[in-house]
C-alpha cells in the first residue's frame, strides 16, 4: 500500500480535544511578523503593549517581546519548570484579561481547534489588533467562511515563502537532527539514517486590525529564517537522543 502524500492529507494535524497542542513556534517566525507590523503601522509597535496568551515554554514570546513596550506571556498550563510563563491564565475564560490590564496587541500560535474562539476573544480584548499563526489551510472551510471571514476578514494574511517547521513538544533548528523522529524510525529499522527536521504543514500569519480595511496578502521572503534566527533561540528546548535518553540543547 502506498502512502497518500496529497497536500490535503499531509497538512492534517489532529490533536485530541483536551490536548495542549504543544507545537512550539520558532522565534524567527515571530520576528518576521513584527518586522512586517513595523511596516504596516510605522513607529507604533514599539509604543504598544503585547499579550501572548498561549505562551507554551516561551519560544514565540522570546522572538516578539523585544519589539513592544511592555510584553506579557501566559498560558493555560504551567510550563514554568521548562522556562515558560510564570503564571497561568485561561485566555478564553471571561474576565481573564483583568489580571493583564490594557493591551494593544494579542499575538499567539493558538490551539488550532480553538482558533476561532481565540480570534473572537482577542478582537474583544486587544485595542489595536491581533495576529494568529495558523495553518494556511485555515482559509479552507465553508463554515469558517460563513462564521468568520465573510463578516470579519483578516486585515492581511502574511504567507511564508519558506516553511516554518513546528514539531510536537520540541523546537529544533531546520537542518538539525530530530532525535525523536530518528528514534521512531530506528525502532522500525535499526539502520535507519538520522532524520532531519522537516514539516509537511504550511503556516501563515492572520492579522486583524480594528478599523483597517483588508489589504492584499504579503509574503515573508525566502532567506528570512537565516536572517532572523539568533544565537540561543533553541537552547531552552533540549531533545533526547536515542542512544542515551539524555537531554541535549
Amino acid at each position: 500500500m502506498t502512502q497518500n502524500r496529497s497536500s490535503a492529507v499531509m497538512q492534517q494535524r489532529t490533536e485530541p480535544h483536551d490536548s495542549l497542542d504543544d507545537f512550539p513556534t520558532p522565534p524567527w517566525a515571530g520576528r518576521a511578523l513584527c518586522e512586517h507590523l513595523q511596516k504596516m503601522v510605522p513607529g507604533k509597535i514599539g509604543l504598544s503593549d503585547l499579550w501572548e496568551p498561549a505562551c507554551n515554554r516561551g519560544a514565540l514570546f522570546h522572538g516578539i517581546a523585544p519589539y513592544f513596550r511592555v510584553s506579557t506571556g501566559t498560558d493555560i498550563f504551567e510550563y514554568v519548570q521548562d522556562g515558560g510563563p510564570s503564571h497561568t491564565v485561561d485566555f478564553l475564560w471571561p474576565g481573564s484579561d483583568e489580571s493583564i490590564g490594557k493591551v494593544d496587541w494579542i499575538i499567539t500560535n493558538p490551539p488550532f481547534r480553538l482558533a476561532e474562539q481565540f480570534i473572537a476573544r482577542a478582537l474583544g480584548v486587544a485595542e489595536v489588533g491581533c495576529a494568529m499563526l495558523l495553518r494556511t489551510s485555515f482559509t479552507e472551510s465553508d463554515g469558517r467562511y460563513e462564521r468568520l471571514f465573510s463578516v470579519n476578514p483578516p486585515t492581511r494574511i502574511l504567507f511564508f515563502a519558506e516553511r516554518v517547521v513546528m514539531l510536537k513538544g520540541r523546537l529544533v533548528r531546520v537542518g538539525a537532527t530530530d532525535w525523536v523522529a530518528t528514534h521512531k524510525a530506528r525502532e522500525a529499522n535499526p539502520d535507519a539514517p538520522e532524520k532531519k527536521t522537516s514539516s509537511a504543514t504550511s503556516y501563515s500569519w492572520f492579522i486583524w486590525m480594528h478599523g483597517v480595511d483588508p489589504m492584499p496578502p504579503a509574503w515573508v521572503p525566502s532567506g528570512s529564517r537565516l536572517r532572523l534566527e539568533r544565537e540561543g533561540d533553541y537552547d531552552l528546548w533540549p531533545t533526547k537522543t536515542p542512544d542515551n535518553g539524555e537531554d541535549h540543547a
